[in-house]
């Protein structure tokens, strides 16, 4: 069983080497090919420090240090390195060498215990690897693959718990990418990513609830995750802060009140 998956894994990661509701009741970050940003992955709890290693250097001295480990490999050193070029990072922006050093880690450590140390530098890597399918990279070898895109959040999610990858998941699922869509599936997904304080899969949860749409309504619930969603929302994410403000104005005060005891709830069971 675990000799298949491995082949499986090898195959896709090295390519390169119920009912549908009104889009704009998915604004965010974006799934398909015209409008989806590369990834800078965030931390899950508990990850912070792994990742934190993994923050890029400006220093040339460290560059060549971190190319060296690289070619060791060095998951760590390949993470840093694949982020350095995904974002143009002291260095020249190239995704194709960024998606070859994520490509690397996702080959080499596909089976690595979901608790090793390096685990969630390789969730990540799976994750900035299926973002990358849902573009292609123009002018290279790697394609558009939707189906390929699903593989690699469905691994991540599934194997390695990963919080960001449950959400792209959730997404595919919702809007039938790479995948028939299946709303029930979709929504299971969302929830576990938004129980981890993954604040945009709280945020599109939230308005699913609140609005009823493609889910049962639950207005105080809905608006306990978009709440929190906006707590943690990026400057720029802006859709989540705008689903806040117009539901937290069409709530009653019974559903203000009730998700207030929710809120308080959630929060002191994180605490425990």
């Amino acid at each position: 069983m675990r000799t298949s998956r491995r082949i499986i894994l090898v195959a896709f990661a090295l390519g390169a080497a119920a009912v549908a509701g009104p889009a704009s009741a998915f604004d965010g970050a974006a799934v398909n090919g015209t409008d989806t940003a590369i990834p800078v992955v965030s931390a899950q709890s508990g990850t912070a420090a792994a990742l934190k290693k993994a923050a890029p250097s400006d220093n040339s001295t460290q560059l060549t240090a971190l190319q060296y480990a690289a070619e060791g490999g060095h998951p760590i050193a390949q993470w840093k390195l694949g982020r350095m070029y995904a974002d143009g990072n002291g260095v020249m922006q190239d995704d194709l060498r960024a998606f070859e050093y994520f490509s690397r880690i996702a080959n080499a450590h596909a089976e690595d215990s979901p608790s090793a140390p390096q685990a969630a530098i390789v969730a990540n890597a799976f994750v900035a690897l299926g973002r990358y399918y849902l573009d292609g990279i123009p002018n290279s070898k790697v394609k558009v693959d939707t189906e390929r895109a699903r593989e690699m959040f469905s691994y991540a999610a599934s194997y390695f718990g990963n919080a960001d990858a449950q959400y792209d998941l959730a997404r595919l699922y919702l809007k039938g990418i790479g995948a028939p869509r299946d709303t029930k599936y979709g929504a299971r997904w969302l929830g576990l990513a938004a129980q981890k304080g993954q604040h945009q899969a709280q945020a599109m949860l939230g308005q699913m609830l609140f609005n009823g749409e493609q889910l049962p309504r639950q207005a105080a619930r809905g608006l306990m995750w978009l709440t929190l969603a906006r707590d943690s929302a990026a400057p720029d994410e802006t859709w989540i802060k705008d689903s806040y403000n117009k539901a937290i104005a069409k709530a009653s005060e019974d559903d203000r009140a009730m998700a207030l005891q929710m809120l308080e709830h959630w929060v002191q069971g994180r605490k425990d």
